[in-house]
């Protein structure tokens, strides 16, 4: 398969390890808090954030569970694939809420293992132990937004 075929134009170039990161990060969230994929995301080499809305501050030890999940995910060194679908034949559960209205017919799902899946055009590491080490950096909750932010970085 090749992966400089173009579907839709990306105007980011992404840190894979970071990128595949947000996945896990996105994922573990919504099985943990039962929330959606976050809402704004800033992911960078040095330092990444990601929003959620969430029905509760998270307590420490939660906010602890995730950076574990997270990090036992990239031990795990589960691996990274692509697949190309059209729109109308998505697995269950695949969302096209965040789609450009342009989007091509055509669209590339990245699974990690058997614990993620979503459309992406960006790009990934192969595996997640290529990822390295998950950092936590810090959180910020907004209790009138009922916002979750969480900062981190990963360590190659």
């Amino acid at each position: 398969m090749n992966d400089d075929y173009i579907l839709n134009k990306h105007h980011k170039e992404e840190f894979p390890p970071a990128h595949t990161a947000e996945h896990l990060l996105n994922q573990t969230m919504i099985r943990l808090f039962g929330c959606e994929r976050s809402f704004n995301a800033h992911i960078e080499r040095k330092k990444s954030k990601m929003s959620f809305r969430l029905d509760h501050k998270p307590s420490r030890q939660e906010e602890r569970d995730i950076e574990r999940e997270i990090q036992r995910l990239i031990d795990e060194d589960l691996p990274v694939t692509f697949e190309f679908v059209t729109q109308d034949d998505l697995p269950e559960g695949v969302s096209l809420d965040r789609l450009p209205e342009d989007a091509s017919e055509t669209i590339r799902l990245v699974r990690i293992g058997d614990y993620d899946v979503c459309p992406c055009i960006g790009k990934h590491v192969r595996s997640t132990s290529q990822i390295g080490r998950f950092e936590m950096l810090g959180t910020n909750w907004d209790e009138h937004e009922k916002t979750f932010r969480v900062r981190f970085k990963v360590l190659s």
